[in-house]
């Protein structure tokens, strides 16, 4: 073999060496690349979820006026459809909401009196337990504390640090006769009504 074939066996040789050696580094960091992206992801989850959140509660259709009685709170569950990474859930009940209608005096004898609907979230604002409304006694009643509220959401007996939790009731479907409330959480134990 004459001294020519063999560099040139030679200068081919490193060629063939660097190109394995950078299509394995390729291979390589692709390969790292893709566990990689995933944590990066699982790390910024919450923050996407967050964002999402923030844009607020949603107002839900609850019932017409006219299924409501006079000056008696109504218990109506609140239902929502839930996502998770592998599996979808239709109507998971999430709370409950008392609405209480009460009618005003009309000033003209041949208009209606104007309707308003007051939305009480159901979880006391001490620590979370479920409020019951007692008709007898005309109250809502927390059995977890012995806390009493009057129809108005007022404390009147008990440890609760505020009132009930009211909620948003959208003014222009009442006046056509439709219940919508915004349905939210609070902190629990606090004197500020804090949405979650």
């Amino acid at each position: 073999m004459s001294k020519e074939n063999v560099s040139s066996q030679e200068e081919s040789q490193p060629d063939r060496r660097d190109f394995i050696k950078g299509a394995s580094c390729a291979i390589g960091a692709a390969i790292g690349a893709v566990p990689m992206a995933a944590g990066v992801r699982v790390v910024l989850d919450p923050l996407s979820r967050q964002a999402t959140a923030e844009g607020g509660a949603e107002f839900i259709r609850l019932a017409d006026v006219s299924d409501l009685p006079e000056s008696e709170p109504m218990k109506f569950a609140i239902v929502e459809d839930k996502t998770d990474k592998w599996s979808r859930y239709k109507d998971v009940p999430v709370g409950a909401v008392y609405l209480l209608k009460e009618t005003g005096d009309s000033s003209a004898d041949d208009a209606e009196a104007p309707v308003s609907v007051i939305a009480y979230n159901t979880v006391c604002p001490h620590l979370g337990c479920f409020v019951d409304y007692r008709k007898d006694e005309q109250d809502f009643f927390c059995p977890c504390h012995d806390s009493n509220f009057d129809l108005e959401g007022n404390l009147l007996k008990g440890v609760s640090p505020r009132a009930m939790d009211t909620l948003e009731v959208d003014e222009e479907k009442l006046k056509a006769g439709e219940i919508w409330v915004k349905f939210q959480r609070f902190k629990s134990n606090t004197k500020e009504k804090i949405a979650l």
